[in-house]
């Protein structure tokens, strides 16, 4: 079950990608893709390293499409990426993994 808290902002915002991510660690274990697009800050950095640490795959954005590479750019700069592409190319990876896990 999804729910907001009233914890402490996370790089300045709440919600934040972050505790998202760590808690679908804690749900799914290495069971998760991400997404990682386009967006300013490192937010999502820590919940991508957790996912990757766990097996789980995280497919970021690429420079050349996104509007601002931060958070894309942070995850594939520390190597995370599993894949990096176009927004059409992550969508298309995003529905050959669920209609295999179906």
């Amino acid at each position: 079950m999804a729910e907001l808290s009233a914890a402490p902002p996370e790089h300045f915002c709440r919600p934040a990608v972050d505790p998202l991510l760590r808690s679908l660690v804690g749900a799914c274990g290495g069971r998760v893709v991400v997404a990682i697009l386009t967006g300013m800050g490192q937010d999502g950095l820590e919940g991508s390293r957790a996912i990757a640490a766990a097996g789980g795959a995280v497919l970021a954005q690429d420079e050349a499409s996104s509007v601002v590479w931060g958070m894309p750019g942070a995850v594939a700069r520390a190597g995370l990426a599993t894949l990096l592409a176009a927004p059409e190319e992550i969508a298309a990876r995003l529905l050959a993994t669920c209609r295999q896990d179906a």
